[in-house]
């Protein structure tokens, strides 16, 4: 069975930035493409970031475009996602989750795997 941590959400400040991490358990983690969804309260969970399995392709949705950047390194079977110019919009659980093929897939149904996410929190 597949585990998907998260870590380093956290409280900061409209205009600040975060890290945020997942490491998974599998031997497999360097073949599969990697993603990051997010869900606001009382809003639909939704696609933020995905990257290839080698780490060379990365796919934004258009609201963290040029501020939020996905990768991964495949030696310590982790990805990471460096969210910059955090706004109070970004507020929501991020949640790391894995599909089964290696090319970057954005929606949630092809998703076979997820983290318990981790709470990020922007203040204005």
């Amino acid at each position: 069975q597949v585990q998907l941590v998260e870590s380093g959400g956290g409280l900061v400040q409209a205009g600040g930035s975060l890290r945020l991490s997942c490491a998974a358990s599998d031997h497999t983690f360097s073949v599969y493409a990697m993603n990051w969804f997010r869900q606001a309260p009382g809003k639909e969970r939704e696609f933020v970031a995905g990257i290839n399995w080698s780490g060379d392709s990365t796919l934004y949705s258009d609201s963290v475009k040029g501020r939020f950047t996905m990768s991964r390194d495949n030696a310590k079977n982790t990805v990471y996602l460096q969210m910059n110019s955090l706004q109070p919009e970004d507020t929501a659980v991020y949640y790391c989750a894995r599909g089964e093929t290696s090319s970057i897939i954005r929606t949630m149904r092809a998703m076979f795997y997820w983290g318990k996410g981790t709470l990020v929190t922007v203040s204005s």
